[in-house]
């Protein structure tokens, strides 16, 4: 009845990637938000947008390795 209780890499790359996707959606959410109001604060969407390129290129590094070479 003792189950491992340890992760393969792969395991813990997808709990990741999907952390990075969840947190990349609420900022686009709240980059939205923001844009809709009168006068948005433009070093905060800047910021926001920068942070979200940021876990887009985390994403797609994850994507990457977790999808195998296929060579042709």
């Amino acid at each position: 009845m003792n189950a491992p209780t340890e992760m393969s890499h792969e395991d813990v790359l997808r709990i990741r990637l999907e952390v990075l996707k969840r947190e990349h959606r609420d900022l686009d959410e709240a980059i939205a938000a923001l844009e809709t109001r009168p006068s948005p604060d433009q070093l905060t969407l800047r910021r926001l947008k920068k942070q979200k390129l940021s876990l887009k290129d985390a994403i797609t590094g994850i994507e990457d390795e977790l999808t195998p070479d296929i060579i042709a």
